[in-house]
């Protein structure tokens, strides 16, 4: 919730994994000020690899219309970021213990995850990153509203779930 308050610069965030050389890879300061960002580094600087989530100041949008197609031809999301660190305004946020980032970039590992999220699901029966029970939870939503979202689902599992949320 922290996170998404943000008033000035951009956030990513950082996973400690022990390959980091496999991903991109943010190198920091003791006070949370991203130093750089490498993909797919040889020598990894860190050991934190960026998961793929960022949170942007309402500069974003100028800076994303200033940007220009990579050899790929596409606007790369490390171009934005890197705007951002130019200007000094880049932070990262270390996801520490408890959370889970699971890297689906090959078949393999999808199946991973999946196998994962189906486990930790079954086991609690608390669903994994559902939007609406977040929202729910953090006060974006109310009953009312989560139950109007519920109702468009309630011939599968999803909105019954949503429904016991609401009851819990």
């Amino acid at each position: 919730k922290r996170s998404v308050q943000l008033k000035d610069g951009a956030l990513i965030f950082g996973y400690m994994v022990k390959d980091p050389e496999r991903y991109g890879v943010v190198e920091f300061d003791e006070k949370g000020y991203v130093m750089g960002i490498e993909e797919k580094p040889k020598k990894p600087k860190s050991n934190y690899a960026v998961p793929g989530l960022y949170v942007y100041d309402n500069n974003v949008i100028k800076y994303a219309e200033s940007l220009k197609p990579s050899s790929r031809g596409e606007l790369e999301i490390t171009d934005l970021n890197l705007v951002y660190l130019k200007k000094g305004t880049l932070k990262v946020e270390l996801l520490g213990r408890g959370f889970a980032w699971l890297d689906t970039g090959t078949y393999e590992a999808l199946q991973q995850a999946a196998s994962f999220v189906q486990a930790i699901q079954e086991r609690q029966g608390l669903k994994i990153a559902c939007i609406e029970e977040i929202s729910y939870k953090l006060g974006y939503i109310d009953a009312k509203k989560l139950k109007e979202l519920a109702s468009t689902m309630l011939k599968n599992s999803y909105g019954e779930y949503l429904l016991e949320v609401i009851s819990s």
